[in-house]
């Protein structure tokens, strides 16, 4: 979720979200008789059925998806692939595990909690490669590390989504108990622009733009990035794995389904490739699918989730395994306030695997696609008062 600005609840689990609106480019718009939830698909005669399960509301966090759908790459690997509508009241990985889907998008901590609960499922492309989540403040209040926090009044989403900000607390020596005050904080950024908050959790791609479309008073003109400063968990090195595609374990002993996970995968990069190289034309195919944010906002989504994808030196959705490992034990050692983990223990081998990717990732190189983006250099985003 967040993962955009709202997030599918889950406790102990981290989430973020997607879903799908109109029509578009030879798509169609229906409703999921499993979920209640609008969908988008791509028909083709003969072609194999697939469900993508997504975790929020239509957004440029997911540009690459509704992009293999909207220029046929799904097609041209044979796929009729339908993308389901996220929400608070789903969990994509759930969704997956029962059947009701083929792949599922979910944050790494999120669907280790689900698997470590019974769920069968297995992460085989890692398509964010890196943590899209901020600690921001006012630049007034000069929380430049993760140590001006104590004494402050914390903002966190809670539902596992805090859990970069306390491994960053307690490897700073900090008590997030004891040594600054929690606040539950709703998925939007009022509590810092009103004061309640001196730190408050943002997406970069969604939260943070949300306070840039935001007007400030004493101007009368739109904050800028130098009226915040933002703790970054990727520097502080307590990032943990988002965005992926997870597919089921138990059908992965299927090669059909395995052939089909290959093609899926290849597909979704070629997506991601598209909405790298052309991030306007991702941003309208999102806007045009019925997204409740505006333009502006949507170009800085993809701009933003372009920068977690991009480079890959390791070609893009292969799972980094220090990251991966990084992950795992934050989710298995960090606390929350409850006292609680993510997870108690450690996943088997078969929570992951780059098997289906790299197979993905050849065939795209033996048809010229870019696929670790070398060169991307993101763009710049003027954004307008309220993402419009």
């Amino acid at each position: 979720m967040s993962n955009v600005s709202r997030r599918a609840v889950v406790a102990g689990a981290l989430g973020s979200a997607v879903a799908v609106g109109a029509t578009s480019c030879g798509t169609a718009e229906q409703e999921d008789p499993a979920t209640g939830a609008s969908s988008s698909s791509s028909g083709s005669a003969g072609a194999a059925k697939v469900r993508l399960q997504l975790q929020w509301v239509t957004q440029g966090q997911f540009a690459g998806y509704f992009a293999a759908l909207d220029q046929g790459f799904y097609t041209a690997e044979g796929l009729d692939v339908e993308i389901l509508e996220g929400g608070s009241d789903i969990v994509p990985q759930t969704v997956l595990a029962q059947g009701q889907a083929d792949y599922a998008i979910a944050w790494v901590p999120k669907a280790l909690a689900s698997r470590e609960q019974g769920a069968a499922i297995t992460n085989v492309a890692q398509v964010y490669q890196r943590s899209g989540t901020l600690q921001v403040s006012f630049a007034k209040a000069a929380i430049t590390a993760v140590e001006g926090l104590k004494g402050k009044n914390v903002g966190n989403w809670g539902f596992g989504n805090e859990f970069e900000l306390f491994a960053a607390m307690t490897a700073a020596g900090l008590d997030p108990s004891e040594d600054v005050t929690l606040v539950q904080q709703q998925f939007d950024m009022l509590g810092l622009l009103q004061g309640d908050i001196d730190a408050a959790q943002a997406m970069t791609y969604n939260e943070y733009a949300q306070l840039l479309e935001a007007e400030d008073p004493a101007t009368g003109k739109l904050y800028t990035p130098a009226d915040f400063t933002a703790l970054n968990w990727n520097d502080v090195g307590t990032a943990m794995l988002q965005d992926s595609i997870w597919a089921s374990s138990e059908k992965l002993s299927d090669p059909a389904y395995q052939e089909q996970t290959v093609k899926f995968v290849k597909a979704s990069l070629k997506g991601w490739a598209f909405a790298r190289d052309d991030p306007e034309a991702a941003r309208d195919i999102v806007v045009a699918k019925g997204s409740t944010l505006g333009a502006s906002h949507q170009l800085w989504q993809v701009n933003e989730v372009n920068k977690l994808i991009w480079p890959a030196s390791a070609g893009a959705g292969v799972i980094d395994e220090a990251a991966w490992d990084r992950t795992v034990a934050i989710a298995r050692d960090t606390r929350n306030a409850e006292g609680q983990t993510v997870i108690t223990k450690d996943p088997d081998d078969g929570a992951h695997t780059n098997e289906y990717v790299l197979q993905a990732l050849e065939e795209l190189k033996a048809e010229g696609v870019d696929v670790t983006g070398a060169s991307f250099q993101p763009a710049t985003v003027t954004l307008a008062a309220g993402g419009a």
